[in-house]
């Protein structure tokens, strides 16, 4: 079937650009065009990022237990989600995660016993799309 037009026709059925008016350049930019509109809202939106954390980054907090949440952007995949914390003996812990049903988008645990000095949250995420992303805070204890 061929489609007659002020600026040319266009045969339909055939996917053909012929007498389109449409060069060869202008096709390609085209395609080009069309690729990156289908692929950017999914790069805009393909991890989890961090939008809250307490202990907040480089904060100070009164010990000996702090509550740790971290909250994102996005719905997580808490099973294969992690948490661990450095201690400043450089020890890595690993921190049972706290399910908030009600809030699908962050991660909970509790830290107790913590004594003055320096220490490191370190997360992985796995983000409810299948993308994996990690990060660190760092935050010390003061003394009572």
């Amino acid at each position: 079937m061929t489609l007659k037009r002020k600026y040319g026709s266009m045969t339909t059925g055939t996917g053909s650009w012929r007498g389109s008016g449409v060069g060869p350049v202008a096709r390609g930019l085209i395609w080009a065009l069309l690729a990156l509109a289908a692929v950017w809202p999914g790069a805009a939106t393909a991890h989890a990022i961090i939008q809250m954390a307490t202990p907040a980054v480089n904060a100070t907090v009164p010990g000996p237990d702090v509550d740790v949440v971290l909250r994102y952007n996005s719905r997580l995949d808490l099973q294969r989600s992690r948490l661990s914390v450095t201690l400043p003996d450089g020890t890595l812990k690993p921190l049972p995660l706290i399910a908030n049903p009600a809030d699908p988008a962050a991660l909970a645990a509790r830290l107790q016993g913590l004594t003055a000095g320096a220490y490191v949250l370190h997360w992985q995420v796995l983000a409810v799309d299948g993308h994996m992303t990690r990060g660190n805070v760092p935050f010390s204890v003061g003394q009572r």
